[in-house]
């Protein structure tokens, strides 16, 4: 929304799911897909897609931005990208008689780091602090990002010429880890025969705004947990510690993490607690891309057989 657009006073729970919609009017047949990066935006974390070309990954990033009202960046990385490009830089000016800082576009509501992994490490770790603590310090200085910071970052798969691969420190920095995959047969008909995306995305209204992301994300952290929901919780993250396809498992600020999105699950269901189900839903967005596999099981298989190997108590 404009910043001198007045806000609208009602309930903003109507209008997210007016949003929903509409991202879902774009994004075709990844409804699940779509409901995961609206929690991922409600928990106050990051979020990576990573799929090959051409599935909607960008299109999904358009989307919710232009819904949710946030100011917009985006960052195409390629090897040649430098640390200051995405942060900004002091530049001297002689009227001024010094340096003014010039900020980057990582000062902005909501960045998209484009085809990530075709950045230099270098550059990936950039992100790190501004991910972590929303700020960057640079020139000895420390300055603050905006209040809504989110960072939505796109990745090939890692077979993909000219990639660096995210070091496990980065990818912790991401609250969920998402796939499109190929639409369905349905979904793809309505998409060639539809109007194009860019198209869609221009004109798409914003339906609310950095305060209402605000407001909803301090509704979610206030949704009420009983002691057997984090009972399985914890359960979920033993098991992750002693499975034997599992060099490294769950770490607790993981396990935050999945509490955090299981309450966003819960929220954008309209109920004011969580349920297992909450959990069993965010799961694999948020866990399996921190497990470190011990041999050849891959990482959403193990999150996969975790949820089926732990059981709900009564």
């Amino acid at each position: 929304m404009s910043a001198n657009a007045p806000r609208p006073a009602s309930d903003p729970l109507p209008r997210l799911r007016q949003a929903l919609a509409q991202v879902n009017a774009v994004v075709l047949g990844k409804p699940h897909a779509v409901r995961l990066a609206f929690a991922c935006l409600l928990a106050g974390g990051h979020l990576l897609l990573e799929d090959i070309p051409g599935v909607g990954k960008t299109t999904l990033a358009h989307a919710l931005a232009q819904t949710w009202g946030l100011a917009f960046q985006r960052v195409q990385f390629t090897h040649d990208l430098t640390p200051g490009d995405i942060i900004g830089v002091g530049i001297y000016e002689r009227e001024q008689g010094g340096f003014r800082f010039h900020p980057g576009p990582l000062f902005t509501e909501l960045l998209l780091a484009d085809e990530i992994n075709r950045g230099t490490p270098k550059v990936q770790s950039a992100l790190l602090e501004a991910m972590a603590e929303e700020q960057v310090s640079i020139e000895g200085e420390t300055r603050a990002l905006p209040a809504v910071f989110t960072v939505i970052a796109t990745q090939n798969p890692l077979d993909a010429a000219g990639t660096f691969a995210l070091p496990d420190s980065q990818l912790d920095r991401f609250l969920m880890r998402l796939s499109l995959g190929y639409p369905d047969t349905q979904a793809e008909r309505a998409l060639l025969a539809g109007e194009a995306r860019r198209t869609l995305l221009r004109e798409l209204p914003p339906l609310l705004d950095a305060q209402d992301l605000l407001d909803l994300r301090g509704r979610a952290r206030r949704l009420t947990v009983s002691s057997s929901v984090l009972d399985y919780l914890q359960a979920l993250l033993t098991a992750s510690r002693a499975h034997a396809e599992i060099r490294i498992g769950l770490s607790p600020r993981a396990g935050l993490a999945l509490l955090a999105a299981a309450r966003a699950w819960a929220l954008l269901a309209g109920r004011g607690y969580v349920m297992p189900e909450d959990v069993q839903a965010v799961f694999a967005a948020v866990a399996a891309h921190r497990l470190q596999p011990l041999r050849q099981a891959t990482r959403d298989s193990l999150a996969a057989a975790l949820l089926a190997e732990v059981g709900v108590q009564a």
